[in-house]
């Protein structure tokens, strides 16, 4: 016996899922939000893939930003948010991360290799004795 495709169950709620993905999608791209009409035959919109790892006295961040050169990032951090920023001849980043602990922003040291940015903060204390006279 053969199966009638048409009378699957989910079909229609398959084809409504699908309507309103195109929806949200067509919604995004119509206000121009991050990456509209960005794809994988749009390069010039990269995400960043990033990691932030707590240690003990430090705060270690891990990008992947592939395809730039060392000379071409720029790095900020006000000690709460790290923005980078980076062009290459096909890509750009464009990041702002909120740190998960206040750092000192002058300890800063920061590594570029393979595409595999990392900057590393030492905290900031959290508090300040203070002396009762």
């Amino acid at each position: 016996m053969r199966r009638d495709d048409r009378d699957d169950p989910f079909d229609e709620f398959f084809r409504e899922i699908e309507r309103m993905m195109n929806d949200v999608m067509d919604d995004a791209r119509a206000r121009g939000g991050a990456n509209a009409g960005a794809g994988p035959s749009d390069p010039g919109a990269a995400d960043v893939h990033l990691d932030v790892y707590e240690e003990d006295d430090q705060l270690r961040v891990v990008a992947d930003i592939p395809g730039v050169d060392k000379s071409d990032i720029d790095l900020r951090c006000d000690g709460e948010v790290l923005t980078l920023d980076a062009a290459g001849d096909a890509r750009e980043y464009h990041e702002r991360v909120r740190l998960p602990a206040r750092v000192d922003e002058h300890s800063a040291s920061a590594s570029y290799n393979n595409g595999i940015l990392e900057v590393t903060f030492d905290r900031a204390d959290d508090s300040a004795n203070i002396d009762l006279s």
